[in-house]
């Protein structure tokens, strides 16, 4: 393990760390179900007060759809929200979970993601279909999701609360997203963290351990 990271705790990001999203691919699909009337509408989607609400858990699924669908004047059955919603999810290479478990000889990894309780079971929809696994459990220490705890990220609440879990000091923890907000939010905390721009960078940090 030359020049392995000086930390006991790897925390990951989900989103394009560890799940690939393409968020214009979901927002073209949605602007196939809509007149172009509403069009104008798509580029605020991810930034309204409901999907905020939603992330946070300050709402259930089930009045998400709802705000959905006032949002976009559409009569969209729960599957279809569902399905619109999950679009941007699309796969896990395995090549990710493999480096995971590679690390967990030596650390405790976890996860730590601003997401919501359909993605989430989209997320282990596909971790069934495609690596037999029920949900991260069984690869990941620690799994810190933003629905459950109420906090989301670049709050500084929502790393202070996962240090106290975690029992440690930011010092003892790299943390690895895709969003610089995030990689700021994580340092100012004290939280050893590495901006993911693409799909190679957790990779090369790692090469030597």
């Amino acid at each position: 393990m030359k020049n392995a990271p000086d930390a006991d705790f790897l925390i990951f990001d989900l989103g394009n760390v560890i799940v690939d999203l393409d968020y214009q691919k979901a927002l073209q699909r949605i602007k196939q179900e809509i007149s172009s009337e509403f069009h104008e509408k798509l580029e605020g989607f991810y930034l309204t007060d409901f999907h905020k609400d939603y992330e946070v858990g300050r709402i259930n699924s089930a009045a998400f759809r709802d705000a959905v669908r006032s949002y976009f004047q559409q009569e969209w059955k729960d599957e279809k929200v569902d399905e619109l919603w999950n679009y941007l999810l699309l796969k896990i290479p395995a090549e990710r979970l493999e480096l995971i478990s590679k690390l967990r000889e030596k650390y405790q990894v976890g996860v730590l993601s601003n997401t919501n309780l359909i993605h989430i079971h989209a997320v282990n929809r596909i971790l069934k279909e495609d690596h037999s696994l029920e949900n991260f459990d069984p690869i990941f220490d620690w799994v810190f999701l933003s629905h459950e705890m109420g906090l989301s990220k670049p709050s500084p609440e929502i790393y202070e609360k996962m240090l106290v879990d975690l029992g440690t000091s930011g010092d003892r923890v790299i943390f690895f997203d895709d969003l610089i907000a995030n990689v700021e939010g994580a340092k100012a905390v004290g939280i050893q963290a590495v901006h993911v721009t693409g799909p190679e960078v957790i990779f090369e940090y790692f090469k030597n351990v």
